[in-house]
């Protein structure tokens, strides 16, 4: 049996001062009963004193989609849903001093996608 990749841990360093470190644990669609669905769940691991991790979700809705592909006239590829899912993060981490302390959800829908993906220069 092969045993499993390792973790690509990544750091970034937030605009509150605090530095996360972070990685990727998978998505799938949201349950049905969350407040949130219907969307895809990007679910990312955070730390930022490497002894505590906790999940933090990202959301992206269907209607986040269904916007971008209109106004761009193409649909978002799975590899640029990841990018607006982890931008998000990167947000979360930049706006929130505690995220620890704070609920880890974060939603992705038709009024945020486009400023999130701005800078990446899609068309």
């Amino acid at each position: 049996m092969n045993a499993p990749a390792p973790r690509r841990m990544k750091t970034y360093t937030a605009q509150t001062g605090y530095v996360y470190q972070y990685y990727f644990v998978g998505q799938r669609p949201a349950l049905a009963t969350a407040p949130e669905s219907p969307a895809t769940e990007f679910v990312f691991d955070v730390t930022r004193d490497r002894k505590t991790t906790y999940a933090v979700s990202i959301f992206l809705q269907p209607t986040a989609l269904t916007a971008w592909a209109a106004a761009h006239g193409r649909p978002l590829t799975a590899p640029e849903q990841y990018a607006a899912a982890k931008l998000r993060l990167l947000a979360a981490f930049d706006e929130i001093e505690n995220l620890h302390a704070h609920e880890r959800h974060f939603v992705i829908n038709a009024e945020n996608i486009e400023l999130l993906l701005a800078d990446l220069g899609l068309e």
